[in-house]
């Protein structure tokens, strides 16, 4: 055979080829929603620790971070209680006693209980409440008329999972 007669043939494909692999891509938007995605109490597993506590705790409460000397200080009495639930009794009630204190009143959180519920949530647990874990706490705030902030936060706080990531 003559190398004549290929030499058409392989321009002719390799033209074809370049036509057919050379195209425009195609922008396609498929119409999802950006969600806010917050983990279910199923994937919380490791436990924090005391330090770790005691700083998530305090930010929750004053909306600052603790100083390096204060978590120390405080670790130190965390440590000297045996009992580690009475330590983390005394150490909410230390902290609903100090002047940093930033929660929202008792008025603040009846005007709209269903946003302090969600807010509450995302701030201590780090996700949205279950529609039953919503509306249950709703009706507790609703029909408990002395239940106070501090009352929700203490329990918040003190709940095992507010113990792990």
């Amino acid at each position: 055979m003559n190398m004549l007669s290929f030499k058409p043939l392989t321009i002719i494909a390799l033209i074809t080829s370049l036509l057919i692999s050379c195209t425009r891509e195609i922008n396609v938007d498929y119409g999802v929603n950006d969600v806010a995605i917050y983990e279910t109490k199923a994937q919380k597993h490791k436990a924090k620790n005391e330090a770790e506590y005691i700083a998530i705790l305090y930010t929750n409460l004053t909306q600052e971070a603790i100083s390096p000397n204060l978590l120390y200080q405080t670790q130190n009495v965390m440590y000297s209680i045996g009992d580690q639930n009475v330590a983390k009794e005394m150490l909410l009630s230390n902290y609903f006693n100090s002047q940093n204190l930033k929660i929202p009143s008792d008025v603040e959180m009846r005007l709209n209980v269903e946003q302090f519920v969600i807010a509450t949530y995302k701030r201590f647990l780090l996700r949205l409440p279950s529609e039953a874990e919503k509306q249950w706490f709703i009706r507790y705030i609703e029909n408990n008329s002395n239940v106070t902030v501090e009352m929700v936060y203490t329990a918040f706080a003190a709940s095992d999972e507010y113990g792990f990531y």
